[in-house]
């Protein structure tokens, strides 16, 4: 089983932001998952392994402010699907959570000029244990999507 959850978001307005920044976006959040994911490619094909990507609510809805992190996200859930539509041995879930409690979010709620509430936010645990969910799903299940929101 393979679980990319690193990530980088540097929230900049277009007219903003900056061709490294964008660079940066891609290469952690895009490329970082498409090299481990070609390493071990070999190693989940024998195993019919499995492969989660923890995406964003950025990779179904574009935020204002969050030009280069939405498109990455984006194009994080193309590869999600694109493995998923070529590897059929394979079981590849792409997980869209809300805002989550961590320091990302408390960088992008400075950014916004709000005030850091973490109650208003999934707490890491509960997506930790959503993804444990969706690895045990009987093996002949599939679960392509999970999306899960703050209540």
């Amino acid at each position: 089983m393979l679980v990319h959850n690193a990530g980088v978001s540097m929230p900049a307005h277009v007219g903003e932001s900056t061709v490294d920044q964008w660079r940066t976006t891609f290469e952690v959040n895009v490329v970082g998952a498409v090299a481990v994911t070609l390493a071990l490619l070999p190693a989940l094909r024998r195993s019919r392994g499995q492969v989660v990507f923890i995406n964003s609510g950025s990779g179904r809805a574009v935020s204002p402010g969050m030009a280069s992190y939405s498109a990455s996200k984006f194009a994080l859930r193309a590869f999600a699907d694109s493995l998923r539509a070529d590897e059929s041995a394979l079981r590849v879930t792409t997980v869209y959570p809300g805002r989550v409690d961590t320091d990302m979010q408390r960088e992008l709620v400075a950014f916004e000029g709000g005030e850091y509430d973490p109650t208003r936010f999934l707490r890491p645990e509960t997506v930790a244990e959503v993804v444990a969910n969706v690895v045990a799903t009987p093996p002949d299940g599939h679960v392509h999507e999970v999306v899960i929101r703050q209540r």
